[in-house]
């Protein structure tokens, strides 16, 4: 990290900063050890064309209503925004090019995976994580477990095509917490299932193997569950200010959001980790191939079904009537999909309007 030198945020300005003034070393793309530090890997570099080999490479590490925070391989770096850029329009995790001299944002590199989700009475997506390479799925032993909605955040998952694992932290106030991993590893066809103690220095342990030099991972769940004191204590003693940590009801397991922004750690020993606020309510909308890996054994079976268009309901020459009969096939499962199928279908926005000049018409949510 740079020394005597403190956070400089992006923001849009009223002056050009010089660089200059800032002193080196500045992160450009032969920097590729500092670079493999932050996952700068060989997708974004190949994006980079030989007329912009001078500039310098950002990461946004932090995104808030007027400006957004960056990193490089030194630490905090200046990062600026054109007078009318859109926070909103970047995610914590996406990788910039600066211009070497102003520090003024150039453009943003394609994407690898984004985790967003749509809200409600909002037409675009919310954007919460890019380049994430692991999604931790976080819940606890206690009431705030509910397969239902770890189903959602599964779909979310998949849709933005990150690997997910389910950790339930918590574990040392119950004596059941295998029955717990045990319900949440049915979930999805070879998912991954952690047991930690958030606040113990071991927690780290089980998840190293998705916390190694050069991988992001982020946390999501609800409020209460111990995702910022998991990100402390994967940050490590000596990460400087800790995320705010908050307590919970006993009598239904809810917690208050001490977590308001999301925001990019270093996780001690390597590799990254993004820290998101609580979601109270998580729509299914526009994600039908996140639906269709959570539910990989009805689409499986749904191409030997008799009619293509098989609803799976009534059909002579069903697939999943048949594996359901035979016990090879929850009936639970093919409600869930059902279920989570119409929702996705009703909250989906479609385009109407002659050819060529098409808007676009919000369903009722």
């Amino acid at each position: 990290m740079r020394a005597d030198r403190s956070l400089i945020s992006a923001r849009k300005p009223d002056h050009v900063l010089t660089l200059s003034d800032l002193g080196p070393p500045l992160t450009r793309l032969t920097d590729t050890a500092a670079l493999h530090r932050l996952g700068f890997a060989a997708f974004f570099a190949d994006q980079v064309g030989p007329d912009e080999s001078h500039l310098l490479v950002r990461r946004i590490s932090s995104v808030h209503r007027d400006r957004v925070d960056a990193i490089d391989g030194s630490g905090p770096a200046v990062l600026e925004l054109a007078p009318n850029a859109n926070t909103a329009d970047y995610a914590v995790g996406d990788w910039v090019l600066a211009d070497p001299h102003t520090g003024l944002m150039v453009r943003r590199l394609t994407r690898r995976t984004v985790f967003q989700r749509r809200a409600e009475g909002v037409m675009g997506h919310q954007l919460a994580a890019a380049n994430v390479d692991t999604l931790f799925v976080v819940t606890s032993c206690n009431a705030d477990f509910n397969p239902a909605r770890l189903e959602r955040y599964l779909i979310m998952a998949n849709e933005a095509g990150t690997r997910p694992v389910i950790v339930l932290t918590k574990a040392d106030m119950v004596d059941d917490a295998e029955t717990y991993a045990a319900q949440a590893a049915t979930l999805q066809r070879d998912l991954s299932v952690v047991i930690v103690n958030a606040r113990s220095p071991e927690a780290i342990d089980p998840l190293m193997p998705w916390c190694g030099p050069g991988q992001t991972v982020a946390l999501v769940g609800s409020s209460g569950v111990g995702k910022s004191t998991l990100v402390n204590t994967l940050s490590g003693p000596g990460a400087g200010d800790p995320q705010k940590t908050g307590t919970i009801r006993e009598q239904d397991a809810k917690g208050r959001h001490t977590t308001t922004a999301r925001s990019l750690h270093a996780i001690e020993g390597g590799g990254w980790v993004i820290d998101t606020p609580g979601i109270r309510t998580l729509y299914v909308s526009d994600v039908t191939d996140g639906i269709d890996t959570l539910f990989a054994e009805i689409t499986d079976l749904a191409p030997d079904c008799k009619f293509r268009d098989c609803s799976h309901s009534h059909e002579k020459g069903c697939a999943v009537q048949a594996a359901i009969k035979d016990g090879t096939l929850d009936p639970a499962r093919l409600d869930r999909w059902r279920s989570l199928q119409a929702e996705n279908r009703d909250r989906t926005p479609v385009f109407t309007g002659p050819k060529d000049n098409k808007t676009l018409r919000k369903k009722k949510y």
